[in-house]
């Protein structure tokens, strides 16, 4: 192949126009997974909980591959499959430690059962690829209604969470100490972040969720400390790299997420130089403190 023929695979946009108009449903529920990827990873990078994520949506493919072997749905076995993956580590993980090591142990597992079930599925290899790599033009009008009730769903989660919840993620022993349910929190966000993972499977794949759910937070969190301006910052970036990449993956015959990560990383890394900048500008403008003038001794 030819470095032409090459980059015809990657950026063909020749039948652009036409191809736009049917992927409505695609470029909706990109920007409702941007939405809420964004708000929830900020709890994620505050809570570091960015392995458990990759943990989720290993079992989220593995109940995926299920569903799509079985014939129940897909969404269907990639729901139970995060919320399985979520009850076990907020359970059985309290600390950081046996969080890692509980993530660690269902990862291989999930992942394991999702190929087996893969290799028994008689349909499509389409199908299979898409399930780890992600899909652009499968997504159907039941598949967007699935994503925007979950989405709502998670919506109105994090909103009647979000203070103690912030609290939590901060200090957990002080909020403890304060009345706050710090256990009870942490379960009601796992479930949360599982549902939140197993819609994100359907769009950029199990292997590369943690773009959507993990670096725009990341990214927010160079440029600003603000509880504010954080979150939204999240969320354009989240927004941003899900649609920008399914529009760019419309003019190629590769799966979409190479196109989100990419344009993920790529924000990432200009607020990380954006940041780095700032910390420069700050150590390098600050002032030395004037020295004490000498007392004066009286004559």
């Amino acid at each position: 192949m030819t470095h032409a023929e090459l980059w015809g695979e990657i950026f063909n946009f020749s039948d652009y126009g036409q191809l736009l108009v049917l992927l409505r449903n695609s470029i909706i529920a990109g920007a409702v997974l941007g939405v809420i990827g964004g708000l929830i990873g900020v709890f994620v990078m505050s809570r570091d909980m960015a392995f458990a994520v990759h943990g989720i949506s290993e079992l989220s493919f593995a109940g995926a591959s299920a569903g799509l072997l079985l014939g129940v749905g897909v969404v269907q076995g990639s729901i139970v499959g995060s919320l399985v993956a979520a009850l076990l580590i907020g359970a059985l993980g309290a600390r950081a430690r046996e969080r890692n090591s509980i993530t660690a142990v269902l990862m291989p597992f999930g992942l394991g059962l999702g190929i087996l079930c893969l290799a028994l599925y008689p349909g499509r290899s389409a199908n299979k690829f898409g399930l780890l790599t992600g899909q652009i033009v499968a997504i159907d009008d039941p598949q967007v209604g699935w994503l925007i009730a979950i989405a709502l769903v998670v919506l109105v989660g994090l909103a009647i969470v979000w203070r103690p919840l912030s609290f939590a993620s901060v200090d957990a022993d002080v909020a403890a100490a304060r009345g706050v349910p710090v256990r009870g929190l942490s379960i009601v966000f796992m479930l949360l972040l599982g549902l939140t993972v197993a819609v994100s499977v359907q769009i950029v794949g199990a292997l590369l969720v943690l773009s959507i759910l993990v670096t725009p937070a990341a990214a927010a969190l160079r440029v600003s400390a603000s509880p504010l301006v954080v979150p939204l910052l999240s969320v354009l970036f989240g927004v941003v790299s899900m649609v920008g990449g399914i529009l760019l993956a419309l003019g190629g015959s590769v799966p979409i997420s190479p196109y989100v990560t990419t344009i993920s990383f790529a924000i990432y890394v200009v607020c990380r130089v954006i940041g780095a900048s700032r910390a420069r500008r700050g150590v390098s403008g600050r002032r030395m403190p004037e020295p004490a003038a000498p007392m004066e001794v009286a004559a």
